[in-house]
C-alpha cells in the first residue's frame, strides 16, 4: 500500500502523529527514506493535526510535481516563512503574489540576459576574477568557500544591481555573511521548533534571532541599492532588475490593488540572492572538496580540457560540448552533493490526484529531492560519486531524468540556466588554472553534510598550485 488514506493513519500508522518524529523528518531527511521502506514511495505524515504528503523517489517525486503541476503551486506560510518574508516575492509566497512577482521576474530575466551570450560574458569575467582571487594566495593553504561566494554573488548583483562589487568590499562581505546566517539556520531543528511554538521563539534569545537580524540588514543593504537607482532615475532602457522593477511600479500604479511595490521589489531580490548565492557557491564548494579526494577524476578533467582549450584561453560556455567529461563531472557534483536534500515545501491549492490518490485541498507535500538524485532505479551507483553516471558508452554526455536538483513543475528554479553556466565556467577555468590537493597535515575529511538550508561541507583547507 502507497498511501493511507487520513482515518487508516490515525489508528494504524501512530508514528505520524507524533510531532517529535516529524521534526526529526525534517531535520534528518534521510529517515524519509527509512520510512518509505514500510509505507510505499507515497505516503502521509502528521504535523500536529494537520496532514503531510511526502513524495520518495524519483518517480513518486516526478508523478507528485508533473501531474497536475498548477494543482501543486502553492507554499505553506509556516510561521518562519511569513517572518522571512510575509507572503512576498518569489520563493517563499503563494497565490497571486507568487504568479504575479515570478511571472516578471523571469521576463526580466530574460530580457536582462538569462539564456544569453551578454550575461555569459559577464560570468566569464567573473570567472577571470575568481582565478585571480586563487593565485593570489600562492599555493598556500586556503578555505575555498568565501571566494567561491563572492564570485556566484557578484554574478546576481549585476544582475540586480548593474554592478559587481571589489571583492574587498566589506559592505559586500557583510551582505554575504547575513545570507550565511539565514542558510544556517533554515532546515535547522530550531527553524522548525520555531514553526509550532513562534509565540514561545519570539519571547526568547537564540539563533531564530539571530537569522531574522541578518535578513533585516539584507534588506537595508537592498534597500540603499534601491535608493540609488530612485535617486538617478529611471532610463528609457532598464539595464538591471532594480531599474526594471521600478519602471513596473510607475507602470502598474493606477492600478486599483497593483501587484508591484517596494516590499515586493525587495523581497525578489532577496529571494534572487538567497536562490542564487548560496545554492550554486555551496555546490562548487563540494565540488573542490571531491577533486582533492579523488584525483584521478581531476587529472581526467585536466586532460580533456588541455586537449580542447589552448593554454592560457579562458574556457566558454561554447566549449561546453567538447567537454563532456567535465560536463559529467559537474553534473555529479550537483548529483552527489545533493545540497538542498528535502526540497521547499508545497501546498495543494485544489484537491488533486497523485496516480490513483486523492489528495486534499490544504494538504502540504514534500517532494523528498534526496530520494531522487539517489534512487537506486535510477542510478547505478548511488551511493558513490561516479560521473560516468553522466555519460553514455562512448564517452559522450547525457542528462538522465532524474537529475532534478532545481525540482520539477511550475515552481522549478527559475535561475536554474545561469546557475548552470556559472558551475561550469568557474569550476573548468579554475581547474584548468590550477590542480587541487589538501593541505598538508589534513587526515580525514569528514564528508557528512552540515544541516542547514542547504548542506554543507565541513571546513577544510586545499592548495590550489598553479599549472
Amino acid at each position: 500500500m502507497n498511501l493511507m488514506n487520513l482515518a487508516q493513519l490515525k489508528t494504524k500508522n501512530r508514528i505520524a502523529q507524533s510531532l517529535g518524529v516529524v521534526f526529526i523528518c525534517l531535520s534528518f531527511p534521510g529517515v524519509f527514506l527509512q520510512v518509505a521502506k514500510s509505507y510505499g514511495d507515497i505516503y502521509t505524515v502528521w504535523f500536529g493535526p494537520h496532514p503531510v504528503v511526502v513524495l520518495d523517489g524519483f518517480k513518486a517525486v516526478k508523478d507528485g510535481l508533473t501531474t497536475h503541476p498548477e494543482d501543486v503551486v502553492g507554499r505553506p506560510v509556516v510561521p518562519f516563512f511569513k517572518a522571512l518574508a510575509n507572503n512576498k516575492g518569489i520563493l517563499l509566497s503563494t497565490g497571486s503574489t507568487w504568479k504575479h512577482q515570478r511571472k516578471f521576474s523571469l521576463m526580466t530575466l530574460k530580457t536582462l540576459g538569462l539564456g544569453k551570450r551578454t550575461l555569459e560574458y559577464q560570468i566569464q569575467d567573473e570567472a577571470y576574477h575568481l582565478v585571480e582571487n586563487f593565485r593570489s594566495t600562492r599555493g598556500k593553504p586556503m578555505n575555498p568557500s568565501f571566494a567561491l561566494t563572492l564570485a556566484v554573488s557578484n554574478v546576481i548583483c549585476v544582475v540586480v544591481f548593474g554592478h559587481r562589487f571589489s571583492t574587498e568590499d566589506k559592505k559586500f562581505h557583510e551582505l554575504l555573511e547575513a545570507m550565511e546566517v539565514i542558510f544556517k539556520f533554515a532546515g535547522s531543528l530550531g527553524h522548525n521548533i520555531y514553526n509550532v511554538m513562534p509565540w514561545l521563539m519570539k519571547c526568547i534569545p537564540g539563533p531564530h534571532k539571530k537569522a531574522l537580524t541578518a535578513r533585516d540588514f539584507v534588506c537595508s543593504f537592498i534597500r540603499k541599492e534601491i535608493s540609488k537607482h530612485q535617486i538617478a532615475g529611471v532610463p528609457d532602457d532598464p539595464q538591471d532588475f532594480i531599474y526594471s522593477y521600478l519602471a513596473q511600479i510607475e507602470k502598474t500604479k493606477d492600478q486599483p490593488k497593483p501587484a508591484y511595490d517596494e516590499s515586493n521589489m525587495i523581497q525578489c531580490i532577496f529571494d534572487l540572492f538567497l536562490g542564487g548565492t548560496e545554492t550554486s557557491s555551496t555546490t562548487l564548494y563540494w565540488g573542490f572538496l571531491y577533486m582533492v579526494l579523488y584525483p584521478d577524476i581531476q587529472a581526467n578533467i585536466q586532460k580533456e580540457i588541455d586537449a580542447v582549450v589552448a593554454p592560457g584561453q579562458m574556457i566558454s560556455g561554447d566549449d561546453r560540448k567538447k567537454l563532456p567529461y567535465t560536463n559529467a563531472v559537474i553534473h555529479e557534483v550537483q548529483r552527489f552533493s545533493n545540497i538542498i536534500s528535502v526540497g521547499l515545501p508545497r501546498l495543494c491549492v485544489k484537491d488533486t490526484m497523485i496516480r490513483q490518490f486523492t489528495i486534499k485541498r490544504g494538504t502540504m507535500i514534500f517532494p523528498n529531492m534526496a530520494s531522487a538524485l539517489y534512487d537506486p532505479n535510477e542510478w547505478a551507483t548511488p551511493e558513490s560519486f561516479n560521473p560516468n553516471h553522466f555519460l553514455d558508452k562512448d564517452g559522450n554526455f547525457v542528462c538522465p531524468e532524474a537529475f532534478i536538483p532545481f525540482s520539477l513543475g511550475q515552481r522549478v528554479c527559475l535561475g536554474d540556466h545561469l546557475a548552470k553556466t556559472e558551475m561550469f565556467l568557474f569550476f573548468s577555468n579554475l581547474l584548468q588554472a590550477f590542480t587541487f590537493h589538501l593541505a598538508e597535515g589534513t587526515k580525514d575529511v569528514n564528508t557528512e553534510p552540515i544541516l542547514g538550508g542547504t548542506l554543507q561541507p565541513h571546513y577544510f583547507e586545499i592548495c590550489a598550485i598553479p599549472r
